[in-house]
């Protein structure tokens, strides 16, 4: 069995359910499910409020938060914004940034910019955006880092994408946005490429393993050998060494943190790695270590609203029910997380981080996070 993400079934060998428990989670909360649908109810009319005239939310240099707000708005459970005429406007907006060489952008930042619109052209399930898709996705593709020889696995940035194919360093946030914009693609060529090989996807699954913080798999010096670390990931296989500590040999380790070790697990499973690989159960056992809702672990509330939406996104995918931590604990983290997102939002529908890394601090950005997250919550997968 491979790790696929949404409608396939993946199973967890090490959480295994008792049949009386898995009753239990499959019986729904009813209460929980209506303040979950008002939430999003609420944070989509907050939405409304805020596009521009022009169509987008926030800034039109970045077409990637309209198309997450876009997103968001598509996927409200009772479906009642379907024909409000804003979606049209912000498509419009989105399928002006389409650019000749076929990436959704203005000016910067082309691979994530593109990716993110990918996913929120997606999600009109509109025949009329396949056009556009399938260039946005050779786009993509292309993006993709071969630094030394080509063909060789050379550089620690080899088989990764970032923010663009100038920018010469491959991240896990931009290589997981660009996964699954491709993995959810994989349809539109199905029948000139049959095996979506259009990315080099062995070499993507090693620039996964080259990020990830398990000595014995990953042979970069920077490798964390702290218990604690093992099995995360960090953002990159150099810059991040600011965020590193000193050990007693004097090597820079790299600490694992949060939300780009969901990033990690997200991106095995849309490259398909196997259940069983010893690096999808190593990411696994660090999540379980390190589960928390109070905070991105590593990084205390930098980046956490954007963690609780990986870690939902991560979950769901994985098919993970109820999650069993380290000690022993049984968490139904769909409804801890849910009623933690309830309890943040705030009175005119909107959530905000008051840490602003990462652009916490725009309530568009933010609230696109936390109404995407409760949808996925809301669906059960």
């Amino acid at each position: 069995m491979r790790f696929t993400y949404g409608c396939l079934c993946v199973a967890l060998t090490s959480l295994v359910l008792s049949a009386a428990d898995a009753l239990k989670l499959r019986t729904p909360d009813i209460s929980l499910q209506h303040e979950i649908q008002r939430a999003i109810e609420k944070g989509n009319d907050l939405l409304k409020s805020t596009q521009n005239s022009n169509g987008w939310w926030s800034t039109p240099e970045h077409p990637s938060v309209t198309a997450l707000v876009l997103t968001a708005l598509q996927g409200e459970p009772n479906a009642r914004l379907k024909h409000w005429p804003g979606l049209g406007r912000g498509y419009s907006f989105v399928l002006g940034c389409v650019r000749p060489d076929g990436g959704i952008y203005v000016s910067e930042l082309a691979n994530y910019n593109t990716s993110i619109c990918m996913m929120g052209l997606l999600a009109a399930r509109e025949a009329r955006h396949d056009a556009v898709l399938r260039k946005a996705r050779a786009f993509v593709a292309g993006q993709q880092a071969d630094l030394g020889e080509r063909g060789k696995m050379d550089s620690p940035w080899d088989g990764g994408i970032g923010y663009s194919h100038d920018a010469g360093r491959s991240d896990m946030n931009n290589t997981l946005t660009a996964l699954e914009a491709l993995y959810f693609t994989k349809h539109l060529v199905a029948d000139q490429n049959p095996a979506g090989q259009d990315l080099d996807w062995a070499a993507a699954i090693q620039f996964l393993q080259t990020c990830q913080n398990l000595p014995g798999v990953n042979q970069q010096d920077w490798v964390s050998t702290e218990a604690k670390d093992r099995g995360g990931f960090v953002y990159d296989p150099e810059s991040s060494k600011a965020a590193g500590v000193t050990n007693a040999s004097g090597k820079v380790a790299l600490r694992s943190y949060g939300s780009i070790s969901y990033a990690g697990l997200l991106s095995y499973i849309y490259s398909e790695v196997k259940q069983s690989d010893v690096r999808v159960q190593a990411v696994l056992d660090w999540l379980r270590a390190n589960y928390s809702l109070q905070e991105n672990p590593g990084l205390g509330q930098q980046g956490y609203f954007y963690y609780l939406h990986l870690m939902t996104k991560a979950l769901a995918a994985a098919k993970v029910d109820e999650l069993q931590t380290k000690d022993g604990r049984k968490i139904d983290w769909r409804r801890d997380l849910a009623l933690r997102l309830i309890d943040l939002q705030k009175a005119d529908g909107s959530w905000q981080n008051e840490t602003g890394r990462w652009w916490e601090k725009d309530s568009n950005l933010v609230t696109a996070y936390s109404v995407l997250t409760l949808e996925i919550i809301h669906r059960g997968r």
